[in-house]
Formats: C-alpha cells, sequence, structure tokens
C-alpha cells in the first residue's frame, strides 16, 4: 500500500502525522454524529408536543344559534285554552331555547335565557302545577326562602347553598294562578329583576 504524502511536501506522512489526521477525522466524525443526534433529539420533541397538541387541546365549540322564542310562542298552542308567557326583554337578552314540554306531568313553557353578562336564567311557566313541580325547582340545599317584590307583585326567593348549578338562585312567584311562574339561574338579582318585569304578569 503506497504511503499517504503530506499534502503540498511531496513526502510521505510521518507516523504523528497519521496518528494526527486520523485523531482528526474522528473527532470531526464525532462532531457531525453529535450535531445529527440533536437534530433528531429535536425532531423528535417537536413530535411528541405536536401530537399532545392534537390530544389535549380541543377548538372551542361553536356559539349555539340564538333561539327566536318569540316565534316559538307564536307557532305554540298553550295547553287548556292557557296563554303562553312571552318576556318582552332589551337588546342584548338572547335564548338559546324555547319549548313546551312536560315536567312532572305538568305541561311546561320553557325559555333559556343567556343575559348581556353571559350568564343563565331559566324561566318556566307550569299550567296546572302541583306542588311536585315547584318543589323540584329548588337546589337541594338552599337558604330559607325570602319574598322579594318586583313591580307590585312578590317572588319567593331561594339561594342554593353548595353546588347549586342552574339553581343558584330561584324565584318562584306568589300569587294566586292555577299556573305557577319560576325563574331559575346563576344570574344576580338584577337580572332576575329585570326578566321579572318584563313578564307582564297579572298579580292576582
Amino acid at each position: 500500500m503506497a504511503e499517504r504524502e503530506v499534502a503540498g511536501l511531496g513526502r510521505p506522512e510521518t507516523p504523528q502525522e497519521t496518528a494526527d489526521r486520523k485523531a482528526a477525522q474522528s473527532r470531526l466524525h464525532r462532531a457531525n454524529q453529535t450535531v445529527r443526534n440533536l437534530v433528531w433529539s429535536l425532531v423528535a420533541t417537536l413530535i411528541v408536543v405536536l401530537l399532545l397538541v392534537l390530544v389535549v387541546v380541543r377548538p372551542d365549540p361553536a356559539p349555539i344559534d340564538p333561539v327566536d322564542y318569540r316565534e316559538v310562542a307564536s307557532q305554540t298552542v298553550a295547553p287548556d285554552g292557557g296563554e303562553l308567557i312571552v318576556p318582552n326583554l332589551p337588546e342584548g337578552w338572547t335564548a338559546n331555547a324555547a319549548t313546551l314540554r312536560t315536567v312532572d306531568q305538568v305541561d311546561t313553557w320553557y325559555i333559556g335565557f343567556i343575559t348581556p353578562l353571559g350568564r343563565y336564567i331559566g324561566f318556566e311557566q307550569g299550567f296546572d302545577a302541583n306542588p311536585t313541580w315547584i318543589s323540584n325547582h329548588n337546589a337541594e340545599e338552599t337558604t330559607a326562602p325570602e319574598k322579594i317584590e318586583v313591580d307590585g307583585g312578590d317572588w319567593v326567593e331561594s339561594l342554593g347553598i353548595e353546588d347549586p348549578g342552574n339553581f343558584a338562585r330561584v324565584w318562584i312567584a306568589d300569587r294566586a294562578s292555577r299556573d305557577a311562574i319560576v325563574l331559575y339561574g346563576t344570574a344576580d338579582v338584577d337580572e332576575f329583576t329585570i326578566l321579572a318585569t318584563s313578564l307582564g304578569i297579572t298579580w292576582s
């Protein structure tokens, strides 16, 4: 095997020069290998992060389209010749549901409202409501009922104590009528008052 010449000198390289050359090549190989390993490690890490993002992060659900509760009411026939209450609310209030349904064997006109502050108030009108229907509109644990007067009428208010969900505040209309009216939700007193005033109910 021909001896390797030293570039530019025209002579064979010495054993020391051979050792130095091989050591330099070895260092360069290790350096290149280290860089490649680092690149692959970064790529693997990015793949793991991307998978976690795809698995854990979920886009916000599409907002629920508002329901025209007035239109629903105009197409709904109240039971037994009754009349549906249709709140007349200011701008900023929307409904996410409006339906006539049966709850505890009572025909119930329900509207779910979202207030301008993004809170929830459910409105229910129970036709010929029974005591069970009314009692089931309270959280399991509530404060002692208190009377609140709004627009010339009395409401009985109770507040949920522990994990009340949508029954954090409950108002039951205190009036002589075959139909019971209940408001319940997470809004504050001011928003409950606005809804109660908008009902235009007869206090007799």
